[in-house]
C-alpha cells in the first residue's frame, strides 16, 4: 500500500507532527531561555526566515511537479480517444467480416479504457490491465493477419492506426506512474517539521491556537499536492471526458 495514494492521510499526519514538533521547540525554548542574549535571537530569526523561504519554495516547486503530471495525463487521454476514434472510422478500409470484428474490438476496448480510468479500487487494477491487454492482443490479431497476406498501403494505414491505439494505451500508463519521487516528499516533510520546530523555539510565549496555523496551513499544502498527484486515490482526478464522449458516438 502506497501511504501517498491517501491524501486525508497525509493532511492528518502532517498538521500533527507539525504542531507536536512546534510545542516541543516551544517547551524547550521556555526551560533553556536560549535565546535571552539579543544577537542570539537575531541570527536564530535570520536561520528560521531562511529555513520557512526554503519550505515555501519546495513546496511550489513539488505543486508544479504535481500539476505538470496531472496535465500530462490529461493530455495523454484526449490522445487515446483520438487514436481509438480515428482506428474506428479507417475500419471502413477493411472487408466487411474484419471491419466488424474490428469495431466490436474497439468498443469493448474503449470500455476497458475507461474502466482504468474511472476505477477507485487499487484490488481492480491488475484485473483491469490483464482485460485489457487480452483485448489489445485481440485487436491486433485482427489486423496483422491481413496485412500480411496482403501488404497494400490500405492495410498498412489500418494496422498503423492500430498501432497509434496501443502505444497510447502504454503513454497513459507511464504518465500515471509518474509521481511525485518519495525522496522529495522525505526532503519536504523534514523541512516542514524543521520550519515549523523553529516557529515554536523562537516564540516568546507559546500558545496552542497560535503553533496550529503554520501547520494547518501546510498540511493543506502537502493535502492538495498529494491529491493532484495521486491518480486515483485523491479528489482532483483525470475524468475520460473524450473517453465518453467517444463511447457514446461508437454506441
Amino acid at each position: 500500500m502506497n501511504f501517498l495514494n491517501y491524501p486525508l492521510s497525509i493532511f492528518v499526519l502532517t498538521f500533527l507532527l507539525m504542531w507536536l514538533t512546534g510545542w516541543v521547540g516551544a517547551r524547550l525554548n521556555q526551560r533553556r531561555q536560549a535565546l535571552a542574549d539579543e544577537d542570539i535571537r537575531t541570527d536564530f530569526y535570520t536561520v528560521q526566515a531562511a529555513t520557512l523561504t526554503l519550505l515555501g519554495l519546495i513546496i511550489g516547486f513539488s505543486f508544479s511537479m504535481a500539476t505538470g503530471r496531472y496535465d500530462l495525463r490529461k493530455s495523454y487521454e484526449e490522445a487515446e480517444a483520438n487514436a481509438i476514434g480515428t482506428e474506428y472510422v479507417r475500419a471502413d478500409l477493411l472487408p466487411p467480416d474484419e471491419a466488424s470484428l474490428v469495431r466490436a474490438l474497439l468498443k469493448n476496448y474503449t470500455a476497458q479504457r475507461l474502466r482504468f480510468y474511472t476505477s477507485r479500487n487499487w484490488d481492480d487494477i491488475d484485473k483491469i490491465r490483464s482485460d485489457t491487454a487480452a483485448v489489445q492482443d485481440k485487436l491486433w490479431a485482427a489486423v496483422a493477419p491481413g496485412a500480411n497476406a496482403q501488404p497494400t498501403p490500405i492495410r498498412a494505414l489500418t494496422v498503423s492506426g492500430m498501432n497509434d491505439v496501443l502505444n497510447s494505451e502504454g503513454y497513459a500508463q507511464a504518465a500515471w506512474w509518474n509521481r511525485i519521487p518519495v525522496g522529495a516528499w522525505c526532503l519536504m516533510f523534514a523541512i516542514a517539521l524543521y520550519s515549523n520546530y523553529l516557529l515554536g523555539f523562537g516564540s516568546k510565549k507559546p500558545r496552542a491556537r497560535l503553533l496550529m496555523v503554520l501547520p494547518l496551513v501546510v498540511a493543506v499544502a502537502f493535502f492538495l499536492i498529494a491529491d493532484i498527484d495521486s491518480p486515483r486515490g485523491g479528489v482532483i482526478r483525470v475524468h475520460p471526458q473524450n473517453l465518453e464522449s467517444l463511447s457514446a458516438g461508437l454506441k
